[in-house]
């Protein structure tokens, strides 16, 4: 009776085991998948870099993609090896490009803005550039809030007199909540929430990446998806 029972609860352990595998590898079929409505978004794309691979961007156009951020800089001193590439296609397949700088805390803001504004081309077609503000693997240090807010100041003036536009500040919701970012510089926002619009900041957003993990045809990997607001 005991050994019944015994076998009896390890049935019962593996069947609740194997449905809740099958639960987590639907889930990731079905959000791999997702978007938001285009009804209620009516401009979507994505932001890629190098570690995308190979894009086939007309492909990407076709599955209703309106406009791609690409990563142009990292730091001070890197610049993404397929930015020129991605540059030049997203083009020539009639989709709206623009570039962004991925911020370091590491950096003076001054010789980050050097390497972007030595990195992109100042055209008039482009989108306005982004930041994408974060902490970075590899770069402990924390400033105070008056440091940080001071440099990325600086760094959005330099940037944006070399292209001509406002820029968009990509932040995440860890670097908001330390350095409450939004409140204190007047940027259109680009927030960064799954599957569900953000509600950290301190302004509403202008752009919204809905999914960081979205499969599309002619994208090699899965990609960032970001929509405009309404």
């Amino acid at each position: 009776m005991r050994q019944r029972l015994v076998h009896r609860r390890a049935r019962q352990l593996v069947a609740t085991a194997i449905g809740l595998i099958l639960a987590v590898i639907l889930a990731l079929v079905l959000g791999i998948g997702w978007s938001p409505s285009p009804q209620s978004y009516r401009f979507q794309g994505v932001d890629v870099s190098a570690a995308n691979g190979t894009i086939e961007w007309p492909v990407l156009r076709g599955g209703g993609v309106s406009f791609a951020y690409l990563t142009a800089t990292v730091g001070a001193d890197a610049r993404d090896p397929m930015f020129e590439t991605n540059w030049r296609e997203v083009y020539a397949a009639g989709l709206r490009r623009g570039p962004l700088h991925v911020y370091s805390l590491c950096r003076l803001a001054a010789d980050q803005a050097n390497n972007f504004n030595t990195t992109v081309p100042n055209t008039a077609d482009s989108l306005p550039p982004a930041i994408w503000v974060d902490f970075e693997d590899g770069c402990a240090a924390r400033p105070d809030r008056a440091v940080v807010i001071g440099e990325l100041e600086r760094l959005l003036s330099t940037i944006e007199s070399h292209m001509r536009k406002p820029a968009l500040i990509k932040i995440s919701r860890r670097f908001e909540s330390a350095y409450r970012v939004t409140a204190a510089i007047p940027r259109p926002i680009w927030a960064v929430q799954a599957y569900f619009p953000p509600d950290y900041t301190a302004r509403s957003w202008r752009m919204w990446q809905a999914n960081a993990m979205r499969r599309i045809d002619g994208a090699p990997t899965l990609v960032h998806w970001n929509v405009v607001a309404p």
